[in-house]
């Protein structure tokens, strides 16, 4: 059987390139290369593209840049003679039949990347523009979440310009819509970038100004006492949600340091709640994902409160952190999917929708 050529697009300018350069590392280890042929490309912290084919760990440790192919031309523009692919300085020519672009963040899971992959017009894995640039803005995201009756948390938003011309009028307005503690996030970051608890006034002022060195627009949620859960979903029309899992931040919330840096943070599978809470939060999670036109692949976030176990969604995460120890092929895991079957199956579902849209009178 002829092999896919799979592009693994890694890197980028957001505040997650180096969880990227960890996603896609344990991707190209795992990746079934007896059914894939890998081209690497990595994206620097500048936007600049560049081909590799070095040993895998310098992915990881970032050092890949150095030895990154300068005669090889990324071919993304389809001509008449030409199609997407790699053009080596022999003059040889692969072509590309998938895209996985493993970008988390702005430029990479805002829809800004899945914009040109559509101008290219070639399968990649994961959601569309509109659903990759809804879910990747959690103001935008929130409103599409209370027109389709999910329930989620008190919030409110500010921006720069009002936040700087009334603070004390934004305030004000702030605390008189939700109680303390508040939770204060830029509208389009991910991975808990820029993310900070708020008890009183003082903490409220000093996280909405470092919420705004990364956003414009800045998101306030309603703080309360809840499990966080978690759920990975899966599927183009025919969609599948995984067990639940459960986060156990090492710190009072699971920032990007517990996240990322702290051991002491736990994932707990299945989740430590009941088996009918676990049955609502994955129907919720599918519908959270119909909701953005979702395809691909997503994980999605929830609160359940402590004391009355009533679910809260959280939010979407389009391009979820994918390495072999993240949560969501951990979830898929435990629900009966390996992690090469996963990257399979995400593959074929990027070619499956392609065809689709290939078939699609314009």
């Amino acid at each position: 059987m002829k092999k896919i050529n799979v592009a693994l697009i890694f890197g980028g300018k957001s505040g997650e390139h180096e969880v990227s350069l960890s996603s896609a590392s344990s991707i190209y280890r795992y990746i079934n290369k007896e059914k894939y042929n890998i081209y690497t490309i990595g994206i620097t912290k500048d936007g600049n593209w560049m081909y590799y084919e070095g040993d895998v760990e310098k992915i990881e440790n970032g050092s890949w840049e150095k030895e990154a192919k300068k005669d090889v031309k990324i071919n993304l523009i389809p001509t008449l003679n030409q199609k997407v692919g790699l053009e080596f300085g022999d003059n040889t020519f692969k072509e590309i039949d998938v895209l996985f672009p493993v970008l988390h963040g702005p430029y990479g899971e805002d829809g800004s990347i899945q914009g040109l992959f559509e101008i290219s017009n070639i399968a990649y894995v994961g959601c569309n523009v509109l659903a990759s640039s809804v879910g990747m803005d959690k103001l935008v995201c929130k409103k599409v979440f209370e027109q389709e009756n999910i329930p989620q948390v008190k919030y409110t938003y500010t921006t720069r310009c009002e936040f700087n011309n009334d603070e004390e009028g934004q305030l004000r307005s702030i605390e008189s819509m939700i109680p303390y503690p508040i939770f204060i996030k830029p509208a389009n970051l991910g991975s808990s970038v820029g993310i900070s608890k708020a008890n009183n006034k003082k903490e409220l002022i000093k996280g909405i100004k470092e919420a705004l060195e990364y956003d414009r627009r800045v998101v306030l949620e309603e703080g309360v006492n809840a499990k966080e859960i978690e759920v990975s979903v899966l599927g183009n029309e025919e969609i599948k949600a995984s067990v639940v899992g459960e986060i156990i931040p090492a710190k009072e919330f699971y920032d990007y340091e517990a996240k990322y840096l702290n051991k002491e943070s736990k994932l707990i599978i299945p989740a430590t709640i009941e088996e009918s809470i676990s049955e609502k939060i994955r129907e919720m999670a599918i519908n959270a994902f119909k909701s953005i036109d979702g395809s691909g692949l997503s994980r999605v976030d929830f609160f359940v409160e402590k004391q009355t176990n009533n679910i809260y969604i959280n939010e979407i995460n389009t391009m979820p952190g994918f390495t072999n120890i993240s949560m969501y092929p951990k979830l898929w895991e435990s629900t009966g999917i390996s992690y090469d079957k996963l990257i399979d199956e995400l593959i074929n579902l990027a070619l499956k929708r392609h065809e689709e849209k290939l078939a699609k009178k314009i």
